[in-house]
């Protein structure tokens, strides 16, 4: 069940909107003020999957509080701003907001709002982190995992690696590694790619020789999975 931090002082703004939320599946926990809701955030941040802020609250306010969650984490925000106070959308977006509705608004197309950024989320971290049979590469933690276990890679090994995998099925020549990974400048011997692919097949063990694939007289690929 995915955890929602709603923090606004009016409670019957919170009961509203915890209201529908909980009517739609979601677990929901609330906070009366900006410090008590960046409190509750760093007591439960790794459970709390989207944060509803109200803008103007007691304590810290509604951007001070987002900019404080966004020195430590990603998770998405959606801030409610009344109608009557002045706001600047490129400043909402710059001090970390993912969406932003209006007062008053509809409890129905809040929902929506929120369903619709949580699947936006989920979609980033799964083109993040993808998966090819027993090994997982995630490129936003610069980490290769083998069955679970992680695979310590070098610079040059870990991005021929996505190199391969960023097209499975592609023959790549040594000429085009070279200058994609080493750059055109590289003036040392061509077969340096062949050493490295070597290592990088040793490191994948059993997963290595069954995909990284050598294409005779004319290079590498990862056989499409």
């Amino acid at each position: 069940m995915q955890r929602i931090l709603i923090a606004d002082d009016e409670a019957r703004i919170r009961k509203l909107v915890s209201d529908f939320l909980k009517k739609d599946g979601y677990d929901v926990i609330e906070a009366e003020d900006g410090d008590s809701a960046l409190r509750l955030f760093l007591n439960m941040r790794e459970n709390i999957d989207l944060i509803i802020l109200d803008i103007m609250m007691p304590g810290l306010n509604g951007w001070e509080v987002c900019r404080k969650i966004r020195e430590r984490s990603d998770v998405p925000v959606l801030m409610l701003t009344a109608r009557s106070e002045e706001f600047d959308e490129l400043t909402g977006y710059e001090s970390g907001i993912d969406d932003y509705v209006t007062k008053p608004f509809s409890p129905t197309i809040l929902v929506k709002r929120v369903e619709a950024l949580l699947r936006r989320v989920s979609g980033a971290k799964a083109n993040r982190e993808r998966q090819f049979s027993e090994l997982i590469f995630n490129d936003d933690a610069h980490e290769v995992r083998l069955d679970g276990k992680e695979i310590e890679l070098t610079l040059k090994e870990y991005n021929i690696l996505k190199k391969f995998l960023d097209t499975p099925g592609r023959v790549f020549s040594r000429e085009q590694l070279l200058d994609s990974i080493w750059g055109y400048d590289f003036s040392g011997d061509i077969r340096t790619v062949d050493s490295h692919v070597a290592r990088l097949r040793t490191k994948l063990g059993d997963w290595g020789n069954k995909h990284l694939k050598t294409v005779y007289g004319i290079g590498y690929k990862i056989e499409e999975l």
